[in-house]
């Protein structure tokens, strides 16, 4: 006995420590068998009702009909609050739900209904043994009390307590009963049945035990599953919602709209300079940044419950390197507006890293739902052409979809896309113009231009396709090739003759150029001193001492360095003292006007003496008359270059033109 006490205070002890949604699958346990607990209910009524009627006892009557009161209220429960497969969402068994608490509300009622049920029979039995001398009566009483008493022991063994004492309220009476007949035979029977009520307490302990065990394991098992299916929808660096995550999200939410009649807004950011960053002061530097700026917008959305829309109706998501989307739920467009200024503040706010502060900017792309379209395929496209519309305007801006954007945004897109692995598929290939001395009238150097041939576009203007390279960042990869393909063709030319390249604002400061410059000298065995790179008067204005520092660079190694495009709107005397340049260029739409503008002629007589008194030398490009080159000839101009002398050519073509310079030196004459 002094185990089964100790037991029995064990049970107590480990079922308050079970977790609550253990619990509440063993109170779904309770629940999951409706037709059990029907056929039970009915036929001890039926067998009550038999009994009552056969003996004619008041008392009897009474309590087959409590019986049969009980019997039915717990059928109407069962059937209309948990039918048959739903006890499991009714107990909302899934962790984090904050229906769990009603699993304690349901095993209270099913607590009362049972240990009533099981009262009533044991009671029932005890009358019959001591108010009737029926044996066949006696035997109708015992068996389906005991019958009873054995089934709920298997049956509800996930609630042991709940088992335990319907065993004892159902069986107990009756030994009881047995025992104050004061016959020998049913004290015997009485000791057996206390004896069966220990053995049953015993196997619904043990069964409990297994029980308890399996749905642990079963819960710890679900437990882990969840935390990968969490893990796999959450971006491992920032700890937002992933692609993934986020497209389940957004489909399950546009579905509500064609109940709710709300709006949802889309807005696609990308962060401006976060490229810059990452390549100067390397991954872990922009890994930092990215962090907290997800976790600004997850504050500022999510957690905080959103600017807008309330709390759970708005997700943060990181879709792939530097770009997020943040989805919410909207009165009117203007919500939106404001929406696309809180973010382009939160991510504008400096984050501190290694004693430094990084700054980036953000372009944002807008759509609305419905307006916008009704599938997330469609509103993510359209998201993404005004993204690239906002990046066109010049960053640090946000533009809402119009259906006029598709047409040219999907072509810059499409161009975009094909660029990649264009120098791969051998689409790339590079045109020479060549630049003339004006007074010996050889060749100087040619000019390195950079033609796009695309199967599906056609011939690409480089006017087009080069901003797209900036854009995209894929500019620094295709100006390394074009700057090996350069110096390779170079070399086969005679060494009076120099090669000239544009670079490009991100090319002149990205960290890696002198590198880029070593190796395509030193892999195509080209000197130094036939290497020409020409930058524009805008490169200077983004970051003069990034700027001076690069030059200086390039100057330490050899190679010269070329202002293009000189008189252009950003003209400095300041430039030509601090940078270091041995060329100046004339800008072409100064040729252009000598034919009807007198002044221009002036300007360029100033340029030229200028430059000569800095020790530079001068080109002229554009010269497409022969007037325009007679008038060049009147002042110091070193060189020239334009469709009037040489048109773009092959690199084959080149070699042929310098082979023979005849007809080109007369063409100067």
């Amino acid at each position: 006995m002094t185990h089964f006490i100790t037991r029995l205070r064990q049970l107590r002890h480990s079922d308050h420590a079970v977790a609550a949604d253990v619990r509440a699958t063993l109170v779904t346990s309770l629940y999951a068998s409706p037709k059990s607990l029907v056929i039970g209910a009915l036929t001890s009524t039926g067998i009550a009702t038999v009994v009552a009627v056969t003996s004619g006892d008041r008392w009897l009557a009474g309590f087959a009909v409590l019986i049969g009161l009980v019997a039915a209220l717990r059928i109407i429960g069962i059937v209309q609050r948990v039918p048959d497969q739903q006890a499991a969402d009714v107990f909302a068994v899934d962790r984090g739900s904050a229906e769990r608490p009603r699993a304690g509300q349901w095993e209270f009622y099913y607590r009362i209904g049972a240990f009533a049920f099981s009262a009533l029979l044991g009671m029932f039995g005890l009358l019959t043994l001591t108010r009737t001398a029926d044996g066949v009566l006696h035997l109708l009483s015992v068996t389906t009390a005991i019958g009873y008493a054995a089934g709920i022991a298997g049956r509800n063994a996930g609630r042991p307590t709940i088992a335990l004492a319907q065993l004892c309220l159902a069986s107990l009476p009756l030994a009881a009963g047995l025992f104050l007949s004061g016959e020998p035979l049913n004290a015997m029977l009485a000791v057996v049945i206390i004896l069966f009520v220990l053995a049953m307490i015993d196997i619904t302990l043990q069964t409990y035990e297994a029980i308890l065990g399996a749905t642990i394991a079963a819960s710890e098992k679900t437990a882990l599953a969840e935390h990968h299916a969490a893990f796999a929808r959450r971006d491992d660096l920032t700890g937002v919602a992933n692609r993934t995550a986020f497209r389940e999200w957004f489909e399950r939410r546009l579905h509500r709209l064609e109940s709710t009649g709300e709006l949802l807004s889309i807005h696609w950011i990308d962060l401006d300079r976060f490229k810059e960053i990452n390549d100067s002061l390397g991954h872990l530097a922009g890994n930092v940044l990215l962090t907290e700026v997800a976790q600004r917008l997850q504050t500022a959305f999510v957690t905080d419950g959103g600017t807008i829309g309330a709390a759970g109706d708005a997700i943060v998501a990181r879709l792939g390197g530097d770009e997020f989307a943040v989805v919410c739920a909207i009165g009117a467009r203007d919500d939106a507006r404001t929406i696309a200024d809180h973010i382009l503040d939160l991510v504008a706010q400096p984050v501190a890293y290694a004693g430094r502060r990084l700054t980036v900017g953000a372009s944002l792309g807008v759509a609305i739902a419905p307006i916008d379209g009704g599938d997330a395929d469609t509103l993510l496209k359209h998201a993404d052409l005004a993204l690239y519309r906002a990046k066109e305007s010049g960053r640090g801006a946000f533009c809402f979809y119009e259906p006029v954007m598709d047409e040219k945004i999907e072509r810059t897109r499409a161009l975009t896309s094909d660029l990649h692995g264009a120098i791969a598929r051998g689409e790339l290939w590079l045109a020479f113009q060549p630049i003339f001395d004006l007074a010996t009238h050889r060749i100087l150097s040619c000019e390195t231009l950079l033609r796009w041939d695309s199967p599906c576009h056609g011939s690409v203007s480089p006017a087009e396709f080069i901003p797209i390279a900036e854009q995209s960042g894929l500019i620094v990869e295709i100006g390394a090739w074009v700057l090996r393909e350069a110096c390779r063709h170079a070399l086969d030319w005679p060494d009076t003759v120099r090669v000239a390249v544009n670079l490009s604002p991100i090319q002149l400061l990205s960290p890696g150029l002198a590198k880029v410059l070593k190796d395509a000298l030193d892999a195509s065995g080209l000197a130094p001193g036939r290497l020409d790179l020409e930058v524009t008067e805008s490169v200077l204005l983004d970051d003069i001492d990034a700027s001076l520092a690069a030059l200086s660079a390039i100057n330490r190694m050899a190679v010269g360095t070329t202002l293009d495009d000189f008189g252009t709107g950003y003209s400095s005397l300041g430039y030509l003292t601090k940078f270091p340049f041995q060329t100046l260029k004339i800008d072409r739409s100064f040729i252009t006007a000598l034919d009807d503008n007198p002044a221009s002629m002036a300007i360029i007589q100033t340029v030229v003496d200028l430059a000569a008194t800095l020790g530079m030398q001068t080109v002229a490009e554009g010269i497409e008359t022969p007037t325009q080159l007679a008038q060049l000839r009147r002042t110091r101009c070193t060189a020239v270059q334009g469709f009037l002398l040489a048109r773009p050519m092959s690199a084959s073509q080149v070699a042929n033109l310098l082979a023979d310079e005849t007809p080109r030196m007369r063409a100067l004459s």
